[in-house]
């Protein structure tokens, strides 16, 4: 195996296995009911939607790399996991109706898209009227490097949650939670 691909097999497996306690923690985050419709944008393998699943009346996972949704998919039919579907798609570009979530959440992807304002812009096409969007990161330390650097400070919290409002979405407020060992910061909004 080449080393590229020894990288890419150790990244899926940890994101399989360690993403219990951030899913659980963005999933109490978010209250959901069971009226709610989760869209998980850069679901991986798909922790958040399975916790969400179990919360509310749907939960669909969106990624752009085909591994993470068979991955998914695996997982989910392995824990026979309801009310759960995956789809292809990217922050900027989710194959799914106008107003067809009441939740839209981005755990640990958010730091990763291009354009994070075509994904503001998307969140707000899916969301319906008075529906909520949860952005989650790990909370990292300033001059983090590396891998350590993957998620938000707490001042790069601040500045998206402004971005937030920008974008046009309300009551925009900024968290730090508990996720097993490490702290996530959520930054939570609903649409005006």
């Amino acid at each position: 195996m080449s080393q590229g691909r020894a990288y890419r097999a150790l990244t899926v497996i940890s994101m399989a296995v360690g993403r219990g306690a951030a899913a659980r923690a963005v999933a109490t985050s978010a209250a959901l009911s069971s009226d709610d419709r989760v869209v998980d944008i850069g679901c991986g393998p798909g922790a958040a939607v399975r916790q969400a699943a179990g919360r509310c009346a749907s939960a669909t996972g969106v990624d752009p790399d085909l591994a993470m949704l068979r991955l998914a998919r695996s997982i989910s039919a392995a824990r026979r996991t309801r009310n759960v579907s995956w789809l292809e798609g990217s922050a900027a570009a989710v194959p799914l109706p106008d107003a067809s979530a009441t939740v839209v959440w981005a755990l640990s992807s958010a730091h990763h898209w291009p354009e994070r304002a075509a994904g503001w812009a998307e969140a707000k096409r899916l969301l319906a009227p008075g529906g909520r969007l949860l952005v989650a990161e790990r909370l990292t330390a300033a001059g983090a490097q590396g891998h350590a650097a993957h998620g938000l400070t707490e001042a790069e919290a601040d500045r998206l949650a402004t971005e937030l409002a920008e974008a046009g979405f309300s009551r925009v407020r900024a968290e730090v939670t508990k996720a097993g060992r490490r702290r996530l910061v959520v930054v939570k909004c609903a649409l005006a």
